[in-house]
């Protein structure tokens, strides 16, 4: 999540930093995105690594030999596509850049290479987040079925058409559905993904020690 981070963080410093109003507000809304949806992805996480038994990517990878965790974990797995939207500020998510209310908004007063390098850490976030979501939910590297031919495919393809996948997901997402307003957005993310998040963990938890499948 460090990339995305800093992602926002070069955003909200240079909203503040431009000294006008639309991109200030841009910068504010960029922030409080990623505060309330970074807490719901961090809960989808551990439900992750609870399967798992470790935070380790390798692992959680190789605990996917038999089942991927999209199956178990599909109702996580669709709140964590939606908060990816919103954790890289893409449509319908892209509120600190709503051209009809903050005219661009962060970015208003760049241009040059400096508008330039906001969109290559934008892009930079997508790929990152569809990594993710292939190595926790997709089986990272592992081929879709354990077959002879299948497994032949060199790790590094199946990865990077898991992440291809990904982008695809962003892109199709942009053409299809309409804006959010801000206060649907906040809404969204505080009070029904985080609440919903926090709940599924504990049913995992649940689930886990009850029939004595957690990993030691």
């Amino acid at each position: 999540m460090a990339i995305s981070s800093l992602n926002v963080y070069g955003i909200l410093f240079a909203g503040w930093s431009s000294n006008s109003k639309y991109a200030y507000l841009g910068a504010l809304r960029s922030a409080a995105q990623m505060i309330s949806y970074e807490i719901s992805i961090g809960f989808i996480v551990l439900n992750v690594v609870i399967c798992a038994g470790s935070f380790n990517l390798n692992t959680i990878v190789l605990a996917q030999k038999k089942i991927w965790f999209i199956i178990p974990l599909l109702p996580i797995f669709i709140i964590f596509y939606i908060s990816m939207l919103a954790e890289t500020n893409r449509h319908p998510f892209d509120l600190p850049e709503a051209e009809a209310e903050l005219v661009s908004g962060y970015n208003v007063e760049y241009s040059a290479m400096t508008f330039a390098l906001f969109f290559l850490g934008e892009y930079a976030n997508m790929l990152l987040m569809s990594t993710f979501a292939a190595i926790l939910f997709f089986g990272g590297w592992l081929a879709p079925i354990n077959f002879f031919y299948l497994n032949l495919i060199p790790n590094p393809i199946w990865l990077s058409l898991k992440i291809i996948l990904g982008v695809i997901f962003f892109i199709i997402t942009r053409a299809t559905l309409p804006r959010y307003r801000y206060d649907q957005l906040m809404m969204l993310g505080w009070k029904c993904f985080l609440p919903l998040t926090i709940g599924y963990f504990i049913f995992t938890v649940g689930i886990l020690l009850s029939f004595n499948w957690l990993v030691n």
